[in-house]
């Protein structure tokens, strides 16, 4: 029976041949991606790992300290929130680096060794949409999910984009943004070489331009409450979700709202500890997480009991 999984290679194929590109998306050929611990179960650090908006598929992945991220954080869980794969963007340019599929290798090695992963499509990843409940390479492909804490609370576990107004009324509009934003990262990578030579730090345009542009602001506070408020509606007491690239945790309107961010410039996941805390996670390149190794580990933003 044809799988999800195949349905997946035959998709990259396509888009491959739509493109004119040359490459190849191997996702059944293993790699070394640093992590050479034979197949069998891995002893998990947390309950449950959400991570989403990879975009695996483009230049602005930060596929190197995601498998760096995911070799730290072994976790019962692994919840995949949607634009794992770019679509949208593969569609128009074939971009598939060796790094990218490391990073695939790594998720179904994650399922090999007994941890339960959860993807929940997204809008750039829609085309996994129609195989809701089915599985590929022991991953679970669910259009929404709920995710129980240690302590009890039931979260609601989707990508976010149906709360997008522009997605749903607008998509063309939503295609020239994915576009502008990602020519917007190409001119960052330009300014970050040349604050690099000047010794100056990493400096983010694109979410500079998120905090204090007041439209941008708005729309995501109205996208918050939003996703909050439907959450709350369905007797949930919290939600995780993606699509708008902006870490955050905290409550509205007593619901709790946790967005677990990017890959492509917060590096950032939310993480359930044993006892059941809840931390969203800025992961620095190099860092261990704390217990592993003393001096630089991940900045992380606790709520606990929340």
């Amino acid at each position: 029976m044809r799988t999800a999984f195949d349905a997946l290679g035959g998709w990259a194929a396509r888009s491959r041949l739509q493109a004119g590109g040359g490459g190849s998306l191997p996702i059944d050929v293993d790699h070394d991606d640093g992590d050479n611990a034979p197949d069998g179960p891995e002893r998990a650090r947390y309950r449950a790992v959400f991570i989403s908006d990879l975009h695996l598929g483009t230049a602005g992945c930060k596929a190197r300290p995601l498998l760096e991220f995911l070799k730290q954080h072994p976790s019962e869980t692994l919840y995949l929130v949607g634009d794992i794969i770019d679509g949208w963007q593969l569609r128009r340019k074939w971009f598939w680096p060796q790094s990218h599929n490391d990073v695939v290798q790594k998720l179904l090695r994650r399922a090999r060794k007994g941890c339960r992963v959860v993807f929940v499509p997204g809008n750039h990843d829609e085309f996994a949409r129609q195989f809701d409940g089915n599985q590929f390479g022991g991953i679970e492909v669910h259009n929404e999910a709920e995710h129980v804490t240690a302590d009890g609370r039931r979260l609601w576990v989707v990508h976010g984009d149906h709360f997008d107004g522009v997605i749903q009324c607008a998509k063309w509009l939503a295609y020239l943004g994915d576009n502008a934003y990602e020519l917007l990262l190409r001119l960052n990578n330009h300014l970050n070489s040349l604050r690099a030579r000047m010794g100056l730090p990493y400096w983010s345009l694109s979410q500079y331009l998120k905090h204090k542009v007041k439209k941008a602001l708005n729309y995501v506070m109205d996208f918050e409450r939003a996703v909050a408020a439907e959450a709350r509606s369905r007797g949930y007491h919290g939600v995780v979700c993606g699509h708008i690239h902006r870490p955050e945790m905290r409550h509205i309107d007593g619901t709790l709202y946790c967005n677990d961010g990017d890959w492509v410039e917060s590096l950032s996941a939310l993480v359930e500890h044993l006892d059941g805390r809840l931390e969203l996670v800025h992961w620095a390149p190099g860092a261990l997480p704390e217990g592993i190794a003393q001096g630089e580990k991940a900045r992380g933003q606790t709520i606990i009991g929340a």
